[in-house]
């Protein structure tokens, strides 16, 4: 079984050092969604299952996590266990899919360090405006995957931080508790990205996980 590492929105595989040691042994890919090429979540989801053979514990941090959803949808015998990190399963609320076409507008008009102060994270150098806006649009554009976690027959857990801003507990609650083998897990004083922020308790829940998955 593979272990899949999947990324968060503006950052990149390198995300995940915090946790290649507590992998050791595992076999874990931590693709790029960027260099896959795609505009949306399920054509990210398609080319991981093409790139990955076999059977696949799928851990996925914000856009990441939808990508997790729409692999454990399209082949649900493949996916062992997903684990969402600070990501819902619905799509966008309409307030939400305004905010996203803004922050569009301000990327292709004046730039990513125009946009870089509301991003979830400052973008790494090498990213390009094209490549954040694919991402954003992907984001904006995602069907909501509600369904698919309610009625997904593996593990199911789901991260969130306390001060996340963009995912509250009581939301990261609902969907572990519609899962058919859900588990919430909230970290204290901490923001959407637990992986880094709380690197050595996320390191214990994800073996915890993956335990769980065999």
């Amino acid at each position: 079984m593979k272990v899949v590492l999947i990324h968060a929105m503006p950052l990149d595989e390198r995300m995940w050092a915090p946790q290649l040691e507590a992998l050791a042994g595992e076999e874990v890919e931590t693709p790029n969604l960027y260099d896959l090429g795609g505009a949306s979540v399920d054509d990210w989801a398609a080319k991981l299952l093409e790139r990955y053979d076999g059977e696949l514990a799928v851990v996925g941090a914000s856009v990441g996590g939808y990508v997790a959803l729409a692999m454990a949808d399209a082949a649900p015998e493949r996916i062992r266990g997903v684990m969402l990190v600070g990501s819902r399963a619905a799509n966008d609320p309409p307030e939400r899919t305004v905010a996203r076409n803004e922050a569009i507008r301000t990327l292709e008009e004046e730039g990513l360090e125009a946009w870089a102060p509301n991003a979830p994270a400052p973008p790494p150098p090498e990213r390009t405006v094209d490549e954040v806006v694919r991402a954003v649009a992907a984001l904006r554009d995602r069907r909501d995957l509600s369904q698919v976690a309610a009625s997904f027959d593996g593990p199911l857990w789901v991260v969130s931080g306390d001060s996340d801003p963009f995912l509250t507990v009581e939301e990261a609650g609902s969907i572990a508790g519609s899962a058919r083998d859900g588990r919430l897990e909230v970290f204290e004083d901490t923001g959407h990205f637990p992986n880094r922020d709380r690197s050595e308790h996320f390191n214990r829940v994800l073996r915890e996980f993956l335990a769980a998955v065999r």
